[in-house]
């Protein structure tokens, strides 16, 4: 399917078909395990001398199909899929890190990704470095003999800043071929990015997001070459978290994927528009959005994504109280945490995914106390607009 567009292989790829055994839509193999023909058969799949499935926590249908998809539309060897973004996460760091090892990280990440590297691993003797991993040049100063993994979300979460994929893949794969760079591709999704072909060694998802796009679904992915995954389905997935997705989750995500790049056009034209409305607002302060002139990584978001993404970040000319009033006042949006949903979502990082930071490491990260993250969804444009306006306006009343 090398040759076949992306909507083209968002539908069809991962496809398990056979002789006499061809549905349209991948049944849903609600099964814990699968019996054998022979005990000789059984023992032939436990020592993977036979391809097959015996037990859904090691391998399903439904989830070989999607994880299949997720790495044809990524570029990668192969794919895993998990329970949850952090099980995803959590299942790849514990695969391919050990006591006395060093990862280097972006100063800003999602709440739960920065507590599991600040609290989490240096219980085990791991040594996390966060850095500003969107300036040039300041990787080489953080690397050393015993880096095992540099990690990177691109936008960030949630003040969208944008990290060089590519010079960051080569500057650490010079210092040591045998460093992961990992780049967590939530925001963007296969269809706007691709760290894979920029270099990068591994990408991370949190499926819940857009890949599945209707927000009834908790979900992660890996995606990777072929012997990572194996690597992490044996260790991460199997012993250390058992982070296994359901074939129902499968399904439903697996049918979110068919619509993947109709969504995200729409989901990017509506946000290059509310972004456009914010940014000529003078009560609004600042807006981080990569598809803005102002933006300071315009041009690298131009040259590493096909579209800017959907999520907005901004400040209220005014303190927390101010934003909260503004957020209660929305109709339209939801104040919601996630993402990538049809609906508009509106949050307050500082307070809510962001609230394991301390107020220090929020300053040092960038995440202002007036700063308001929002998932532009895909309603009408012009509703969200008028929604965010007669918020603001309340706030002047």
């Amino acid at each position: 399917m090398d040759n076949q567009d992306f909507a083209t292989r968002q539908i069809h790829a991962g496809s398990l078909e056979r002789e006499n055994f061809r549905p349209l839509v991948m049944p849903i193999h609600q099964s814990a395990t699968f019996y054998f023909d022979s005990v000789e058969q059984g023992a032939a799949l436990f020592a993977g001398e036979e391809d097959g499935y015996f037990y859904t926590r090691i391998d399903n249908p439904n989830q070989r199909e999607l994880a299949t998809r997720l790495a044809e539309l990524e570029g990668g060897e192969s794919g895993l899929v998990f329970a949850s973004g952090m099980g995803a996460i959590s299942s790849m760091f514990w695969s391919l890190v050990r006591s006395g090892d060093h990862i280097i990280a972006n100063k800003t990440l999602y709440g739960c990704t920065y507590e599991l590297l600040y609290e989490g691993f240096p219980r085990f003797n791991i040594d996390v470095d966060f850095v500003d991993l969107s300036v040039s040049g300041i990787l080489e100063k953080f690397l050393r003999p015993e880096t095992r993994i540099v990690y990177i979300e691109t936008p960030a979460n949630p003040n969208l800043k944008i990290s060089d994929i590519n010079y960051l893949a080569s500057t650490a794969h010079t210092y040591n071929p045998e460093i992961k760079v990992v780049v967590d591709n939530t925001f963007a999704t296969p269809y706007l990015q691709q760290p894979l072909g920029l270099g990068a060694d591994i990408v991370v998802h949190s499926s819940t997001k857009y890949l599945n796009g209707h927000g009834d679904v908790v979900a992660g992915a890996v995606i990777s070459d072929a012997a990572t995954i194996k690597l992490i389905a044996d260790n991460g997935l199997r012993y250390f978290t058992g982070s296994v997705l359901g074939p129902f989750e499968c399904f439903l995500i697996s049918r979110g994927l068919k619509t993947l790049d109709l969504r995200m056009e729409k989901h990017c034209a509506n946000a290059r528009e509310v972004a456009e409305f914010l940014e000529q607002d003078k009560r609004v302060k600042n807006v981080n959005f990569p598809g803005l002139p102002s933006h300071p990584a315009y041009k690298l978001a131009q040259k590493q994504m096909k579209l800017p993404g959907a999520m907005i970040s901004f400040e209220l000319a005014g303190n927390k109280e101010y934003c909260a009033n503004f957020v209660n006042n929305c109709k339209l949006c939801r104040c919601a945490v996630s993402l990538g949903d049809a609906e508009t979502l509106i949050q307050h990082p500082a307070s809510m995914t962001h609230n394991s930071y301390s107020p220090e490491a929020l300053a040092d990260a960038g995440i202002a106390e007036n700063l308001l993250r929002i998932s532009v969804g895909l309603e009408s444009a012009s509703d969200i607009i008028a929604d965010l306006k007669q918020a603001l306006d309340h706030c002047d009343n």
